[in-house]
């Protein structure tokens, strides 16, 4: 009666173990916890992955896609070019802003760009000025001559391809000759600050950004305000380029700073005033009819 009032599952040594292990002194046994020590042992040896260096892996991973490494393909393929549209709205809203809003002492390569240049932006914003300028200009062109007699407005489209040629052109040609000139300088003169020919043409198509709402304020038949957003969009853009090949230069000859810094500035200035100049008419005034004296005749 005892034996039935026992627990079935309380726990219980069984008598037939002790007799084998007396048996044979020499047998080896495992138990749950030598299980546990085992695959610690083997974790610290290395022959099973840790969880710990799974995670610093992806970690790993994951910081250098952030870090803005770009893939080492040649220049010829479409996925050298592709890598340069990869990039987050944010930072190119971040770009635009810092472009228009210029700091003194912030180099727009350093704080912006941080080694991770892009096209995406400099050629939508070329190709929102290229657009900008031919549009304005036709709706400028009409309305200065409209309410005249024996007028027919007809849109000029070749404001289009005229308006592309200029902007693309100053957009990637010069940042072209400018890179050349400073890879020649950096070679002679070993301490100069070095950028990437894809660094100074994401600078310069940024620094477009600012002259598409002054080209559009372009369209008021006022040259006043023409004239001051001009000077407004000129002081913005050059100081971005300026303050940004400001650090490549300073360690050079004074005539070189002068002669590079000068050229910066003077082809900005030549883009906005012949884009004004020949996509925007000046408004004309309306000149009295001359007044023709008959002569008298005297009798």
């Amino acid at each position: 009666m005892a034996s039935n009032n026992e627990d079935p599952f309380q726990f219980r040594e069984f008598d037939e173990a002790g007799i084998l292990l007396e048996a044979n002194k020499d047998a080896v046994t495992i138990s749950i916890e030598d299980e546990d020590l085992m695959s610690k042992r083997q974790r610290n040896a290395g022959l099973t992955p840790d969880v710990d260096e799974e995670e610093s892996l992806n970690t790993d991973d994951k910081s250098s896609l952030l870090s803005g490494q770009r893939k080492n393909v040649p220049f010829w393929t479409f996925e050298y070019y592709q890598q340069y549209f990869d990039i987050e709205t944010y930072h190119v809203k971040e770009r635009i802003i810092g472009s228009m809003l210029p700091w003194p002492r912030k180099n727009f390569i350093q704080v912006y760009l941080r080694k991770n240049p892009d096209l995406y932006g400099p050629f939508w914003i070329c190709t929102t000025l290229v657009f900008a300028i031919a549009i304005s200009g036709n709706i400028s062109n009409f309305l200065l001559h409209f309410g005249k007699p024996n007028y027919k407005y007809t849109p000029e489209f070749r404001k289009v391809t005229i308006a592309a040629t200029a902007i693309f052109s100053y957009a990637w040609l010069v940042p072209l000759a400018l890179w050349g000139f400073l890879l020649w300088r950096s070679n002679k003169i070993l301490n100069l600050v070095s950028y990437s020919f894809m660094e100074i043409v994401c600078v310069y198509g940024y620094s477009l950004s600012i002259y598409i709402p002054a080209v559009v304020l372009w369209i008021l038949p006022y040259e006043w305000v023409t004239w001051c957003s001009i000077v407004m969009a000129l002081c913005l853009s050059g100081s971005v380029l300026v303050m940004t090949f400001w650090p490549a230069v300073r360690d050079d000859h004074p005539k070189v700073i002068a002669a590079v810094l000068s050229s910066i500035v003077l082809l900005n200035i030549l883009l906005a005033v012949g884009c004004k100049a020949y996509f925007f008419s000046s408004p004309q005034r309306d000149s009295p009819a001359p007044v023709t004296v008959k002569p008298t005749s005297s009798t």
